[in-house]
């Protein structure tokens, strides 16, 4: 004949705790799966809006206002981010690196630090700033915008 002994029940500490851990990795994979949907969202919805004071790019988690003054106009250009081109982007210091989007501070080939906008890497608009940074985004028509760009500077 067996005897069954069971062991002592874990206390309620032990319970609470494991409860605890396991909430805060559910919020945590929440938060990263909200992080990881808004920059899929924003490579699909970021917007440019130039005007004579501004310009504006809204719709992502860099976006920000840049003075029309602090760009460097006549050294903007349309630039490919081809591997091994100056302006290709080679570290990312705060950004989102998603296939197909790069969005936020990057480190470029040639040592420049730039703010990054790009969802195509051959459409690709190069603005350098008076503040120690330029500013890369990927646009539809690139001359277009450059043309836009630079009559704006003469208006002012």
């Amino acid at each position: 004949m067996s005897k069954i002994f069971p062991i002592v029940p874990a206390s309620d500490k032990t319970l609470w705790l494991t409860g605890g851990i396991a909430f805060i990795l559910v919020l945590l994979l929440v938060f990263v799966i909200g992080i990881f949907g808004y920059a899929i969202y924003s490579s699909r919805h970021v917007k440019l809006e130039l005007s004579p004071e501004k310009l504006h790019i809204r719709g992502d988690l860099y976006g920000r206002i840049i003075p029309t003054e602090s760009l460097v106009i006549e050294e903007a250009k349309r630039v490919t981010l081809s591997k091994g081109q100056p302006y290709a982007p080679r570290w990312r210091q705060n950004g989102i690196g998603l296939p197909g989007y790069l969005s936020g501070w990057f480190k470029l080939r040639n040592g420049e630090k730039a703010l990054l906008f790009v969802t195509d890497s051959q459409k690709v608009v190069y603005i350098p700033t008076k503040e120690d940074y330029a500013v890369l985004f990927s646009v539809e028509e690139p001359e277009i915008f450059l043309q836009s760009l630079h009559e704006i500077s003469n208006n002012i």
